[in-house]
């Protein structure tokens, strides 16, 4: 293995070469996968290691949202180390190495970036809404051979619903079927509401998740058309609950209660109690 990460800069302090450093996770992960590595490593495939791939993702997305730059480091760590596995099985399987992975994003940022580098013809450009971001991804389907039937194909299956339901009428709204105003779509999400609604009585599962389903796509639209990132918004809701429901805890906790032992209203009454509380800190 190489033992090149660290080395010396013009001042004689100890810096990290990031290159070789690369290198040598690189070969780590070589180590790992050769037969006399680590068992559970050498065993794993694409489909193995794809939810850790997603949950590292995650993980990334989480320490961005609280604010820890410590936190974030070590998690970017983890998603570079899903990458370089990626590549390692690849590599193994003789479809393509790591150098390809770098290589092709690399080339990519360059196409994309026309207005920066100056790679489309007549140069730069110095606004990027001036640039044709949809044909130039087209361009680019056509050069590897992609031939896509409908302007919904390509958005990933894998994606969580949400995601995939603001992409998918993202992808519908470039073509011109969409709504014109943000309270179009609030409208349809009380049409969907009353829709729900009407399945309540019948208590038919298979309607009532078709129902609700409709419901929260339509929600997402709706977050589309106001700039909202519904994956965000629905974590800060989760956090805002999480926060709340501790105070009710709390509270009780001072009384030597638990929420099984205090009645509804009485929760209720607590979670009002520290709704107020929080919006008098942010007034």
């Amino acid at each position: 293995m190489t033992d090149r990460p660290i080395a010396r800069d013009a001042s004689d302090a100890l810096v990290f070469d990031s290159a070789a450093g690369l290198e040598r996770l690189l070969e780590i992960m070589a180590r790992l996968r050769a037969p006399d590595g680590c068992p559970w490593d050498r065993v794993q495939d694409f489909a193995s290691i794809a939810p850790y791939t997603i949950e590292e993702a995650c993980e990334v997305a989480a320490a961005i949202e609280v604010g820890d730059m410590g936190e974030l480091c070590d998690e970017l760590g983890d998603l570079l180390l899903q990458v370089v596995y990626h590549a390692r099985i690849a590599e193994e399987a003789g479809a393509f190495t790591f150098d390809d992975v770098v290589r092709a994003i690399s080339d990519k940022m360059l196409r994309r970036h026309p207005h920066v580098f100056g790679t489309e013809p007549g140069g730069p450009k110095a606004d990027p809404a001036e640039v044709d971001w949809e044909a130039m991804k087209a361009a680019e389907r056509a050069t590897r051979g992609e031939n896509r039937e409908s302007v919904l194909d390509g958005v990933a299956q894998t994606l969580s619903g949400l995601t995939r339901a603001l992409k998918l009428t993202k992808r519908a709204a470039s073509v011109g079927f969409d709504w014109t105003e943000p309270r179009d779509v609030i409208a349809k999400v009380a049409e969907e509401a009353a829709e729900l609604t009407a399945e309540i009585d019948t208590a038919d599962p298979a309607r009532l998740e078709e129902e609700f389903g409709d419901l929260l796509f339509v929600m997402t639209n709706v977050a589309r058309h106001l700039g909202v990132d519904p994956e965000r918004a629905l974590r800060g809701a989760n956090a805002k609950f999480e926060r709340r429901f501790h105070g009710i805890e709390a509270h009780l906790r001072t009384d030597g209660r638990r929420p099984e032992n205090a009645t509804l209203d009485e929760m209720d009454a607590i979670w009002d109690q520290v709704k107020r509380a929080e919006k008098a800190e942010q007034a």
